[in-house]
């Protein structure tokens, strides 16, 4: 990369921070994208230097009063008395500021400095408004030698408290480059199979997935979960290791079903390699596909198949599709020529909020108020991937959504609605 001599100067200096006895930066913000290193070189940096320091995941402690008496016992595991280890107390930050230069005072903590690492510290801005600016100015309250770092997946802009503060020193991780991943996801080859197969194998893997997922985690499940279907033409003796035209054809198929399970986890690891055992053909995972375990809303449902329409007919033919009286329209020429065509061919088109509660009220039986209630739902359907979102929430015209799920997805909730009314 262009910035590589950038990142090598932060690093060579983020290192040069973490020294045993000298006064650090009072609070360091490492931010980045998820799976991007950065709390496996914290923590390994930490315990390889050996230097004294709490590590806190704050989304497992989600209070204030939770998060402080979590440091407060585990700076406990730096004191020689014994006695002390015991439930630790502690309500406000004040409380926590007497305690935590208790602590501190110890034989084992003397001119050394104290790190304080807060992974997933976003959660910071859901607690008191005193919490993040106390934690950004901890060494001038306890006038201790101690620096706070902040680990988050968003950026320092977003994560500023409206009031003032004290800036941290800004550390970002970029995402790995498809030549990382190649070289990360290539470590992990079986031994009874050569490097270099494998090495092919991630290949063909990144060269799928690595436009819609730059995931670690995710790129290595998927890996997991593909390699033996992609070894089976080697297994029964029809192709060799270097016979790649064999081998995609293989595959292919099964990395497009997969494709539809990123991010989702539809089906557990074992229920995904029984199907591949089995030989599964692409029509057997069509209630799989289409997510139908997945528990949805009543009125999420309408809303996703309201998006589905919109997505997937042009706005012309509203008028005829969901208006009771929409007067004589000519059978002849009613499709345009290119629209004669499939358009699952051409994926989704984007629409408008107000076309897509319009196409809600035309498809349920009973007026459906415009109420936060909907427009939450909408918002939940985002956040689970079901719809996306197109261009900026600044917009003066308003969101567009595209709908993101198969015509499986939307049969199978039909068919749910169905069991549902059949059941009333």
């Amino acid at each position: 990369r262009d910035n590589n001599y950038n990142i090598k100067l932060q690093r060579s200096s983020f290192m040069c921070m973490l020294q045993r006895q000298q006064f650090s930066l009072p609070s360091i913000f490492i931010y980045g994208h998820t799976s991007s290193g950065k709390t496996y070189v914290m923590q390994t940096l930490l315990t390889t230097l050996q230097l004294p320091h709490v590590f806190v995941n704050c989304v497992e402690y989600f209070t204030s009063r939770l998060l402080l008496e979590e440091i407060l016992i585990q700076l406990q595991s730096y004191s020689s008395d014994t006695e002390q280890a015991s439930p630790v107390h502690c309500d406000t930050f004040n409380d926590f500021v007497r305690l935590f230069k208790q602590a501190v005072a110890s034989r084992e903590l003397q001119d050394q400095t104290l790190y304080i690492v807060l992974d997933r510290a976003e959660q910071l801005r859901e607690m008191e408004a005193n919490i993040l600016p106390a934690f950004l100015r901890l060494q001038e309250l306890t006038d201790r030698n101690v620096t706070v770092v902040l680990l988050s997946e968003i950026v320092w802009e977003l994560f500023r408290p409206n009031v003032g503060c004290f800036e941290p020193f800004t550390m970002y991780f970029p995402d790995y480059s498809i030549g990382h991943l190649q070289k990360i996801l290539s470590q992990n080859h079986p031994p009874e199979y050569s490097a270099d197969f494998y090495s092919a194998y991630i290949n063909i893997l990144l060269g799928v997935f690595y436009m819609v997922c730059r995931d670690l985690k995710e790129l290595r499940h998927l890996a997991a979960l593909n390699f033996s279907k992609y070894c089976e033409p080697v297994v029964r003796g029809e192709a060799n290791e270097r016979d790649t035209r064999k081998l995609w054809k293989n595959i292919e198929p099964h990395l497009k079903k997969a494709m539809q399970t990123v991010y989702l986890r539809e089906i557990s690891s074992s229920q995904w390699e029984r199907l591949q055992h089995d030989g599964g053909e692409p029509g057997q995972l069509k209630g799989l596909s289409a997510h139908s375990h997945v528990e949805l809303p009543y009125y999420s449902k309408f809303l996703l198949i309201a998006a589905y329409l919109a997505s997937y007919n042009p706005v012309r033919t509203d008028k005829r599709f969901f208006l009771k009286h929409h007067g004589k329209i000519r059978k002849t020429n009613f499709m345009k020529k290119h629209e004669k065509t499939s358009n699952h061919l051409l994926g989704p088109k984007p629409f408008p909020l107000d076309r897509l509660l319009a196409i809600l009220y035309s498809i349920v039986d009973n007026r459906v108020a415009p109420t936060a209630n909907i427009f939450s739902q909408i918002t939940s359907l985002v956040t689970l991937q079901l719809l996306s979102m197109v261009g900026q929430n600044d917009q003066l015209d308003g969101p567009r959504y595209k709908c993101t799920v198969s015509l499986d997805f939307i049969r199978a909730i039909l068919f749910s609605l169905m069991w549902d009314f059949r059941g009333t």
